[in-house]
């Protein structure tokens, strides 16, 4: 199934009416697959705006999204706005938490490194830190980033 979206004007893609929910099990599957792809984008919004129903965002991915709702839809954290084989975008309410990260030396960045990839994080860089998307419990990042920060390889930053 792909979304009702289309491509107009130029490079803004057009939503129309929200797919679903990325946490039901249907849509998180099938974009569990997009993630693998690395195509899942996000827009973030607001809270106070989520009752609007005609504006433009870009994504985190840098797609220009023009979402041009009926009165009845309804906005809400996780909705699902774009969906294809390869490439999804969905909605987020708030602004993107983010964990910043410091590696110690060239070594523990290339194992940091391995890790947000193979987890796939969505990452940042800024000033030789990885700046990490935060999507869903914060405790499962640093769970899995234990044993680098009590090797005191990696430390967070801020």
């Amino acid at each position: 199934m792909t979304s009702p979206a289309s491509e107009a004007p130029a490079d803004v893609l057009l939503v129309e009416r929200v797919l679903g929910d990325a946490a039901a099990g249907d849509w998180h599957e099938r974009l569990h697959e997009v993630v693998h792809a690395g195509g899942l984008e996000f827009v973030f919004i607001e809270p106070a705006n989520l009752k609007r129903r005609r504006f433009r965002a870009r994504s985190d991915g840098g797609t220009d999204v023009a979402i041009s709702l009926p009165r009845d839809a309804v906005l809400f954290d996780g909705a699902v706005l774009y969906f294809s084989a390869d490439r999804a975008i969905v909605l987020k309410v708030g602004e993107q938490r983010r964990l910043r990260l410091r590696p110690v030396d060239r070594d523990a960045a290339l194992e940091l490194g391995h890790l947000a990839g193979h987890l796939h994080w969505r990452v940042g860089f800024e000033a030789g830190d990885l700046l990490v998307a935060v999507d869903g419990d914060e405790e499962a990042y640093w769970a899995r980033l234990k044993r680098l920060l009590e090797d005191d390889r990696v430390r967070p930053v801020g």
